[in-house]
């Protein structure tokens, strides 16, 4: 129970305090891994599975220490959990970008809106109109979710700070390594393909909580988000962000997608859902959706880790039982 008490401990404490300005944990692996990049950087996918073995794994066997020490003592485990789990969730920090970009464009502000999406998004938003600043801004809040919510909390159930903290190492790698530069397109496959892997599952449930938690939030309905995850999402070129993007789309009963601009080169993502384009008066309803699929992942979370610590538990009185037998 330890484990289900310290997801929901760091869960509340991430929708209160949020992420700090200064010294976050995740800000210091990226710098460790920046570092490194110094000696290990090679145009080269062997070069590039090195780099992430060693950070994604060093932090999972970190997760792995912390819990087993922590485990002897289950208010100290718990404090672990809840430690880990508000360092690598940014439910709360995803939400207050979006009501910031939200107020700019309502307030017609648009170069301050293009300034606030670089905090969401790695696309060039020097050229987007206020209709384009709002759609990055929603399909942020829609994949965003999924990866800094729904998967800490999903790898928290199943494998406890380990699970927590080898994703977010995980995930922090593919935003820093993981895109298809010039750089990054050999050094980089293995962080994006290890990325899309831990992320299969987590988006689809994001999708699936999106779709049930609908009701009341868009234009759209639950069979419009359906079907644009059926029809849509395949065209998307991430296996994951498509699937939680054609979700919102279709329940909000809007449009996402289209071209974008990184580095320098375009990338079209397709048209997701079937309403009109996505503007500013589509963030808020997609804000309160994430907050409904984060408080949904929440749940299922404390769910999940007090049945699996429950079947651990039992596991081990029975052999406990065996060994202390005659």
């Amino acid at each position: 129970m330890s484990r289900a008490a310290g997801l929901a401990i760091g869960w509340l404490a991430d929708a209160v305090v949020g992420d700090p300005r200064r010294w976050h944990p995740v800000s210091g692996f990226g710098s460790v891994a920046t570092h490194l990049e110094g000696h290990t950087y090679e145009r080269r996918r062997s070069r590039g599975a090195v780099h992430v073995v060693v950070l994604a794994g060093g932090a999972a066997v970190l997760g792995v220490v912390a819990e087993r020490t922590s485990r002897r003592h289950a208010a100290v485990h718990t404090l672990v959990t809840a430690a880990a789990t508000w360092a690598v969730l940014g439910g709360r920090s995803l939400s207050r970008e979006a009501k910031i970009i939200d107020g700019q464009l309502r307030a017609d502000d648009l170069p301050a809106a293009r300034l606030q999406v670089r905090n969401l998004v790695g696309r060039d938003p020097s050229t987007l109109d206020a209709d384009e600043v709002a759609r990055a801004c929603v399909e942020s809040l829609a994949e965003n979710t999924s990866d800094a919510v729904v998967a800490p909390l999903f790898w928290g159930a199943v494998l406890g700070v380990p699970g927590l903290l080898g994703y977010r190492a995980v995930n922090t790698l593919d935003a820093m390594i993981g895109h298809r530069s010039e750089r990054y397109t050999e050094f980089g496959w293995g962080a994006a393909r290890l990325d899309d892997l831990v992320n299969w599952a987590p988006a689809r449930l994001s999708g699936i909580l999106a779709l049930g938690l609908s009701p009341g939030v868009g234009h759209g309905t639950m069979r419009d988000g359906l079907a644009a995850i059926r029809r849509d999402a395949p065209a998307h070129p991430s296996p994951n962000g498509g699937v939680v993007e054609a979700a919102f789309a279709g329940v909000l009963g809007v449009s996402l997608g289209g071209s974008n601009v990184y580095d320098g080169r375009t990338e079209n993502r397709g048209r997701l859902g079937r309403g009109q384009p996505a503007g500013a008066e589509d963030i808020e309803p997609a804000t309160r959706l994430a907050r409904r699929v984060s408080l949904a992942a929440l749940v299922g979370a404390v769910a999940a880790s007090s049945t699996v610590s429950s079947a651990v538990s039992g596991l081990d009185h029975r052999q406990a039982g065996r060994h202390s037998a005659p």
